[in-house]
Order: C-alpha cells, then structure tokens, then sequence
C-alpha cells in the first residue's frame, strides 16, 4: 500500500509578491473560473488558520488551484430540487483542477486531481495554541474539510511538488449566478449524457445550458463507468466551450461586465479567495487577455492513474497515482513545459479509459 508519493514536499502559501505578479498575469479568469463551477460546494473559511511548514520549489509561471466543496447551503430548497442537488455534505473539496499559466502567457495547462486520490497532509500548527498535528493520509478532499482552502493547498503542494500560487473557491449559488449573467453556456455531445443522480440526460448534439442546467452537467459522475474521470473531462470540456463563448461575446473584454461576473465568482468577503485584496480587478484583468490564447495553446489533462489502494481504515479506498508518469507530468509544469508533446495532436477517449487518458489540447474537446 502506498504510504507517500516519492516526489512528495511541504508546500508554501501564496505569497504577496506573487499575488502582485498575479496582477499582472492577465490570464486565466473567465472560462477556467467558470470550470471551476464544477466546484461544487460552499467555500466557507476554517477557523483555524495555518502557520507555513515549509515549500514547494516555486515554478516558472504561475499555478492555480481551483477547487469546489459539496456544501449545499448556498441554494435554495427550490433549487436543490429543481437541479437534483441534494445529498449529504462532507464539507469536502470535490473538485480540484490544477491551472498552470506559462511564463510568456502564451499557454494554459490545467489537470484534473481526482477527489478520492491518496495523499498526505503535511504537518501543520492550527488553532490559538500552535499545536501540531503530524502528517498523515488522507484522500485528496478531504484535506479541505479538516484544514479548509489552504491546508488542502498545501497538500496538493506536498503531492505535486508544484507551488500553488492562488486559489478560487466556488460554490452552487456563484456557479449558478455567473453562468447566467454571461447567458449561458452551450455544450455539445455525440452520445446520450443520462446520470441517473443529478438527472441529467442530454440527447446528441448541441445544448445551451443555464446556470442550473450547468450545474447539473459538471456534476453528473454517473453517466457511465468512467466516474469521476469522466465527470472531470466534462467539466473540461465546459471549460473549452465556456472560453469560446466568452471570447466571441466579448465579455472578457468587457471591464463592466466581467467586473460584475468576477464580483459574482468571489462571493462575500466572508468566503476566503486567495487573490489578495483587490481579487475582483485581478481576474478582470485575467479575463482581458484570456481570449488571446487560441484553443490549440490550451492544455487537459487528469492525473495519471494507476489503480486503487487497498481500504484503509477511517479513509476507505482511494485512489493510486501513476509515480513516474505523475512525477514527468508535474516536473514539466514546474519546468514550465507544455504537456503535450510538440507535432502531437492526441485525441481524447470519450468515456475515458482508465489508465490511459493522455493530455490532450483544447480544440480536441471543443464542439465540432
């Protein structure tokens, strides 16, 4: 049973010089937020705030994660039953995608980090008294309901050994509001999407999805046996579609809409972002560039996976990532590297086939 990922290292929070060169990034907002729209959850602060322990090598570029918990207090009971998104929460971080944004601006990898994944908090000092916990394993979401966003940070850290820069969560209630105030977003399929959960059940073709409609859409893991793997490349291929649509209706362009949008994404000051003070002009000015970068200069990916731990008790069965195909993969973000080999065009299986997704660019998952 694995016990540590060999490349694993104590992380580092994000630090106030990099939230400064964030500023300046002009990247990512718009579609890659919206994706995180899969994050499906409250986002509400821990109480206890975390003491650095240590760091990640920082890399070139710059890295995001973008991540959702399965809160459901944020919608109303309307809601809830209109869009089958009941249930009972763990306060868990369900979504998790990892967004690198290259040095020159010029390409926008994001991975995919399945929730049940093993992983191992590292030691940390909480509450008023610094007392230490140890690390210790975990699956991958539930690091956030223990320690909230930035311990989870800094366990994607210590399984990456990528320096996570900032994070955004989402939660229903902003997922909902912002695909709505940009009209929508259309998605397109080649086969029946049916989860018999969320209810989803698309017929082929081309759909425009509200804000509900999305939501079920980047929820549904149980449209057919690829689970979450699956549910993670729709909510890329959300991603892909969200960043067309916003790109040809201007709303990446537009200061006074997207303002309002990224306002809508952040949420009340009582949710905890990690874009420092002024998050809402930074992803404003994210979203002014993000158009720029073509499909084919964006990248999707999901972890390697190589098979499934044995249950262990207190946590269940998790996960297993692929050591050497997961160290290549996180070393060439760290290197700044695109992960799709240069004169490769891959495509991508649909359902995914377990252990054998590959990176793929953007135009891939794009509608036809």
């Amino acid at each position: 049973m694995t016990t540590r990922h060999p490349f694993s290292r104590f992380s580092r929070l994000a630090r106030p010089a990099r939230i400064a060169r964030l500023a300046r990034l002009s990247r990512l907002c718009g579609a890659v937020v919206l994706c995180a729209a899969t994050a499906v959850g409250c986002g509400a602060p821990h109480e206890s705030r975390l003491r650095p322990m240590g760091g990640a090598a920082p890399a070139a570029g710059t890295d995001i994660l973008l991540l959702g918990t399965d809160g459901r207090s944020t919608i109303t009971e309307k809601e809830r039953r209109k869009f089958h998104a009941g249930g009972f929460p763990c306060n868990c971080a369900d979504v998790m995608m990892l967004v690198h944004v290259s040095a020159k601006r010029d390409r926008v990898s994001v991975i995919g980090l399945p929730r049940d994944s093993y992983a191992t908090v590292p030691a940390y000092r909480y509450g008023p008294s610094g007392r230490q916990r140890p690390a210790h394993p975990v699956k991958l979401n539930g690091a956030y309901a223990e320690g909230g966003p930035q311990l989870l940070v800094r366990t994607v850290e210590a399984a990456t050994g990528v320096s996570v820069e900032q994070f955004l969560q989402l939660d229903f209630r902003r997922f909902i509001d912002a695909v709505d105030q940009v009209g929508g977003v259309e998605v397109c399929t080649t086969r029946r999407l049916k989860d018999p959960k969320t209810k989803l059940n698309l017929a082929p073709g081309r759909h425009l999805l509200k804000g509900g409609q999305s939501l079920q859409y980047v929820r549904s893991r149980k449209v057919d046996r690829s689970a979450d793997l699956g549910r993670i490349q729709r909510q890329q291929r959300f991603l892909v579609a969200a960043l067309e649509q916003l790109t040809a209706r201007k709303v990446l362009t537009d200061p006074a809409l997207m303002g309002r949008v990224a306002r809508t994404m952040l949420g009340p000051a009582k949710v905890e972002q990690g874009f420092g003070k002024d998050g809402a002009k930074a992803l404003v000015t994210l979203a002014a560039t993000l158009g720029k970068v073509p499909a084919t200069r964006t990248e999707f990916a999901t972890v390697p996976i190589a098979g499934f731990n044995r249950p262990m008790e207190g946590i269940g069965s998790t996960l297993r990532w692929h050591d050497a195909r997961a160290k290549a993969m996180f070393t060439k973000v760290r290197e700044d590297r695109p992960l799709v080999a240069a004169g490769t065009d891959p495509k991508a299986a649909d359902p995914p086939v377990f252990g054998k997704d590959v990176p793929v660019r953007g135009n891939r998952l794009a509608c036809p």
